[in-house]
């Protein structure tokens, strides 16, 4: 396997024989400045490179060698901590009062501690009630910032022939703001009732739980004509676990320790366009 080795910062070439050593493989080529490929490497090795990484902040990631972005044809990505670097439900609650509360809601659902999505939402956006519905432009005008690479990514994620598809427990509000100013293919998010300026604390419609997130992945896929295995998928919570397990590479992005665990890749220093560092 080819063991591609990236850091936040220029690599250092002290790195380099180290992990050469360690993945047990045969050579190294520089990527760029702040990657590099080791070929030939034993993902035995893992647990030793798990260690050394996390040690001195790398990100480490088994590519299959001649595997190309090109070979997939969808980038599926959660938004809220992954696309994006804000909760926007938990900076919404900041605007009433709550957002200590609504926040510790959203993190223990996030770890899968709180089983029922659709509970903690529901719980969640009932806390809103009443707030003037201009507190969500104002979160996105002032709060709501890209994830460090995520444009780099998109951009190279279109030139190798992907589509995008942007989904969502969070607020269709943002998506479609963030549907335009991307540029990107598909979403799909909940929906706030909004009636005479406020919020009424409820969600129209289906709530985009988990399952509803990976049965949009498998129908964005078939609009495609594409099967599953040639979507990259994003994610960073315990609801994208379901999305992620039918992608042919899932990505957990400075994600909670159970994502971590069952992705294919996990970024935890670098951004989003370390994605097109791994082929």
């Amino acid at each position: 396997m080819n063991l591609v080795i990236q850091s936040p910062e220029p690599l250092s070439a002290a790195h380099v024989k180290p992990l050469v050593a360690l993945s047990r493989g045969t050579g190294s080529t520089p990527i760029d400045a702040f990657a590099i490929r080791i070929e030939g490497a034993d993902p035995d090795q893992r647990a030793d490179l798990e260690v050394y990484c996390g040690t001195h902040a790398l990100d480490y990631a088994f590519v299959k060698p001649g595997a190309a972005l090109r070979d997939f044809g969808l980038v599926a990505m959660d938004m809220d901590s992954t696309l994006i670097t804000i909760e926007c439900i938990d900076e919404i609650a900041d605007f009433c009062g709550l957002k200590a509360e609504v926040a510790s809601i959203t993190e223990a659902s996030m770890r899968g501690e709180i089983k029922d999505f659709n509970e903690s939402l529901t719980r969640r956006v009932a806390l809103l009630a009443g707030l003037e519905a201009s507190a969500l432009e104002r979160v996105y005008e002032e709060r709501l910032r890209l994830s460090p690479g995520a444009e780099a990514m998109l951009a190279g994620a279109k030139e190798a022939g992907l589509r995008t598809l942007l989904v969502s427990g969070g607020f269709t509000f943002f998506t479609e703001k963030l549907k335009t100013r991307l540029n990107l293919d598909f979403t799909n998010a909940n929906t706030l009732e909004i009636v005479d300026g406020k919020l009424t604390g409820k969600v129209l419609g289906e709530i985009v739980n988990d399952g509803v997130k990976a049965r949009t992945l498998r129908e964005t896929c078939a609009k495609l004509g594409i099967p599953g295995t040639q979507a990259i998928v994003m994610g960073d919570g315990s609801n994208d676990l379901k999305m992620m397990a039918e992608g042919g590479l899932s990505v957990a992005f400075r994600a909670k320790p159970v994502v971590r665990a069952a992705a294919s890749v996990a970024f935890d220093h670098v951004g989003l366009d370390g994605l097109l560092r791994l082929f």
